[in-house]
């Protein structure tokens, strides 16, 4: 059974630092390619971040050198570390398989305070 649990998230400040945390478990982690994804206005979720099992990164052109995506596999843990947090960054974040989602978790809240 596919589980994904985030945390991390909360109120930041605008111009602050976030790291959110996916602990995964029902799936070949170690093989599977992970990404973070944010629910849009319209209620679907696009990829914010993604990480190769190469480790290396595919970032949105919005985040690109705020955010970085990583993952220890050892601890089937996905990571996303936001820095200089902008008001658009706010949201609801998932972490799933890249590209190939399988059942969502609950998600985590960012609140972006200007």
């Amino acid at each position: 059974q596919v589980q994904l649990v985030e945390s991390g998230g909360g109120l930041v400040q605008a111009g602050g630092s976030l790291r959110l945390s996916c602990v995964a478990s029902g799936f070949r982690f170690t093989y599977a390619e992970m990404a973070w994804y944010r629910q849009t206005p319209t209620g679907e979720r696009e990829m914010v971040a993604g990480v190769r099992t190469d480790e290396s990164q595919v970032l949105l052109d919005s985040v690109k050198g705020r955010f970085t995506i990583s993952r220890d596999v050892a601890k089937r843990t996905v990571y996303l570390q936001m820095n200089d947090v902008k008001p658009e960054d706010a949201g609801v974040y998932y972490c799933n398989i890249k590209d190939r989602p399988l059942s969502w978790g609950r998600g985590i809240q960012v609140i972006v305070s200007s």
